[in-house]
């Protein structure tokens, strides 16, 4: 019965968001794809953006997060606040001063088409691979615990999940996604209100009694001071976190698109200090979800999994919750993947039409360009998610993160030196510097592994951030001209 209830809200779900697509997109030409007409209302696009930055990730991994780690985690989060104010008040300004299509055009008027294209290529890089390891981890999820059990092999699944996304994006692209996110952020946050009131209730506490549990729980702990070598140091987890906000968010063409979609740039900034500030106590709500599946298991002697990824599948797919709780979760997760994987696509298709083809001024038939390449994202898409099938051994969140590090350092490292200095690259050096520096990050971390027995953790962000600052530093010299905002 479960599986028959799974299917009908799935594609009960789907439609809704397909009527909503075609309703709100309009006539679905390049300026409603890539920019929205300009006309989206801040408000739809703050709560939209809730969905597209907690994805499938956040609504797995946290939870089982305190087994191993605590609430740690939130040390990030305060610090991901931090993050979005640099972002609403340095990079929105200089992007809604220059009109910008993809923010990687301010690599262009600042540096030239070199550092334009590697600045985009590195995005293309990144985002491919981070959408496809949230993907991956909503599709291994739903095959194992759903699909699976329905004799649906995994590609399938895969395939099947990018299909769906493809079917409602390729028309209107960003202008629609504004609503369709709406709806998708309204069933993630309604999907986990309603597990932890399940919690609750199975665990015999009443709101108040559960909140004075979490409070008491030695998993409460959120703060590390003393062990500077731990990844969870205070200073690390905040530093990164306000770090990553600033990449993966403010240089990031798919989290800022539907930012540069807003009427004017107070709109934008609202929107951005809207739904930074929702992260703090959203984060804290998964958190405590993962305290309450702990008490849960300890009250009924359940094994928990090895991995804090299979903490909460477990618990829906085995029935410990009830099984319309299986249903929520599933609802959850679908809502959390397509909100992200949608955006992740449109921008991925909107970076390489824009900056790669520039297909609005050297193609006679741009809009026909586009979906073609939208297509081709889908199924590029679609084989990352099953190459990560075939290789992942680690926590699907450690992973992105990682890859981030490694692919959005040379971001941070190419807008810092043009936000903060006036000096010119020499012609030709920029691609260099930034493929060299993250080879060195991952030289000098199997160094000090050998050597110290540290690994780095999300601080490899920062570091590959400084050393193609540095690079771009010693092959560069003084202009007198700079664009800021």
């Amino acid at each position: 019965m479960s599986a028959f209830y799974i299917l009908l809200t799935t594609t009960v779900y789907f439609v809704l968001l397909f009527v909503i697509s075609r309703k709100m997109g309009g006539k679905g030409d390049n300026d409603a794809f890539f920019r929205g007409n300009r006309q989206s209302p801040w408000w739809a696009v703050a709560f939209g953006m809730i969905g597209a930055s907690v994805s499938g990730v956040s609504f797995v991994s946290v939870p089982g997060m305190v087994n191993t780690s605590d609430m740690t985690y939130m040390q990030m989060c305060v610090g991901f606040f931090l993050g979005y104010l640099v972002v609403a008040f340095v990079l929105l300004p200089l992007y809604y001063k220059l009109r910008l299509t993809s923010i990687y055009g301010y690599l262009a008027l600042r540096f030239g088409r070199s550092a334009y294209h590697t600045g985009a290529s590195f995005f293309l890089l990144s985002k491919m691979l981070g959408s496809a390891a949230r993907l991956y981890l909503v599709c291994l999820i739903l095959h194992e615990y759903v699909f699976g059990p329905m004799g649906v092999a995994f590609w399938v699944t895969a395939v099947g999940t990018v299909l769906l996304i493809y079917l409602y994006t390729f028309q209107s692209g960003i202008k629609a996604l504004v609503w369709t996110d709406s709806l998708q952020t309204f069933c993630l946050i309604a999907a986990l209100l309603l597990i932890v009131v399940q919690l609750c209730r199975l665990n015999g506490f009443t709101v108040g009694e559960a909140l004075d549990y979490v409070a008491a729980s030695p998993h409460s702990r959120w703060i590390e001071w003393t062990d500077w070598t731990s990844r969870q140091h205070f200073v690390k987890q905040f530093l990164s976190g306000v770090f990553i906000v600033v990449v993966m968010t403010g240089l990031d063409q798919d989290m800022m698109q539907k930012n540069l979609t807003c009427k004017n740039l107070r709109d934008a900034q609202k929107d951005m200090c809207s739904y930074g500030l929702a992260f703090i106590p959203l984060n804290w709500l998964f958190l405590t979800l993962g305290i309450l599946l702990l008490a849960l298991a300890a009250k009924q002697g359940i094994a928990l999994p090895d991995r804090g990824d299979d903490i909460l599948p477990l618990f829906c797919a085995q029935g410990y919750l009830g099984h319309g709780v299986l249903v929520l979760f599933t609802i959850g997760i679908i809502a959390a993947a397509f909100s992200s994987a949608d955006s992740a696509l449109t921008a991925l298709t909107t970076c390489f039409c824009v900056d790669i083809l520039d297909v609005e001024h050297r193609c006679a038939r741009p809009e026909k360009v586009r979906k073609w390449v939208h297509g081709v994202m889908a199924l590029l898409l679609a084989g990352c998610v099953l190459f990560f099938e075939a290789v992942n051994n680690s926590s699907v969140l450690d992973a992105v993160y990682v890859v981030a590090s490694y692919t959005y350092g040379p971001l941070l490292g190419l807008f810092a030196f043009g936000l903060f200095t006036r000096r010119m690259p020499r012609s030709g050096m920029v691609p260099p510097v930034c493929i060299l520096s993250p080879l060195c990050c991952y030289g000098l971390d199997a160094f000090t592994v050998s050597a110290y027995g540290y690994h780095f953790g999300y601080e490899l962000l920062m570091l590959n951030g400084l050393l193609t600052f540095a690079g771009l530093y010693a092959v560069s010299r003084s202009s007198g001209m700079k664009v800021s905002a």
